[in-house]
C-alpha cells in the first residue's frame, strides 16, 4: 500500500504519519521508486502501537523509543528487556527515591522479581507521599491493594501470547499503557457506585 493508504487504514494523519517515519518510529517501506514506497501489514502493526503508546498512555517519544527498542529485542528478549519496556512507561520516581522500604513491603507479600524496577521507586515514592500526609497505609490495607493487584496480574499474565519474543513485550506493554487507565477509571466509578449505595439517604 501507498503512504495515504497506510494514513487512512491506520486512522493517523498523513502528517503525522510521516513524521514517525522522519523519526524511526516506524520502519521506512520498500522503495519503489526514488519518492515513493511501499507498506504492508507490519508497518500498520507498528503504526498502531507508537499512535496507541502515545495517544493513549501518553508517552513522550523518547520513552516509546525505548518501548520500541524492548519490543524489538528479538531473540535477546530477557526480563529485563520487559524491564526497560516497564521503565519506560510514566510516571517516574522522583530523583534519588530509594527503594528499600518499598522492597520490605513487597517482600512481605512474599513476591519475586522485583529487582530494582523503577516500579520500587514508584512505590517507595507513594508510600512516603502517603506518610507526608498523615494516608500511610495499615498492612491490612496494604495487603487489600496487593491482592487486588495479584488478581490483575494474573489476568494480564495468564493472556500472554505464545510466540515470538517480540509479541510478548509489545503485549505486555502495550497492555499496561492501555489497560492502566481502565483499572483507574473502574475504581473511580466503584468509589462512587459505593458512597452513593452505602450512604443513608439525606
Amino acid at each position: 500500500m501507498r503512504i495515504s493508504e497506510l494514513a487512512r487504514e491506520t486512522g493517523v494523519p498523513l502528517a503525522t504519519v510521516k513524521f514517525y517515519l522522519r523519526e524511526g518510529l516506524v520502519p521506512a517501506g520498500r522503495a519503489t521508486s526514488a519518492t515513493q514506497a511501499e507498506y504492508d501489514a507490519t508497518h500498520v502493526r507498528r503504526l498502531r502501537l507508537v499512535r496507541a503508546l502515545v495517544e493513549i498512555g501518553g508517552l513522550p517519544l523518547a520513552a516509546v523509543r525505548d518501548v520500541l527498542v524492548a519490543v524489538d529485542a528479538g531473540p535477546d528478549l530477557s526480563m529485563t528487556a520487559i524491564g526497560t519496556a516497564h521503565a519506560a512507561l510514566p510516571p517516574c520516581p522522583p530523583p534519588g527515591t530509594g527503594t528499600e522500604r518499598a522492597l520490605a513491603v513487597v517482600e512481605s507479600f512474599g513476591w519475586s522479581g522485583a529487582g530494582q524496577t523503577n516500579a520500587l521507586g514508584r512505590l517507595q515514592a507513594a508510600l512516603e507521599a502517603m506518610d507526608a500526609v498523615g494516608l500511610a497505609p495499615d498492612p491490612d490495607r496494604l495487603r487489600t491493594y496487593a491482592d487486588a493487584a495479584l488478581t490483575v496480574a494474573a489476568a494480564d499474565v495468564s493472556d500472554v501470547p505464545a510466540g515470538p519474543v517480540a509479541d510478548v513485550v509489545e503485549y505486555i506493554v502495550v497492555g499496561t499503557v492501555l489497560y492502566e487507565p481502565l483499572l483507574l477509571a473502574l475504581r473511580r466509578i466503584a468509589q462512587q457506585h459505593l458512597f452513593v449505595t452505602r450512604r443513608p439517604e439525606g
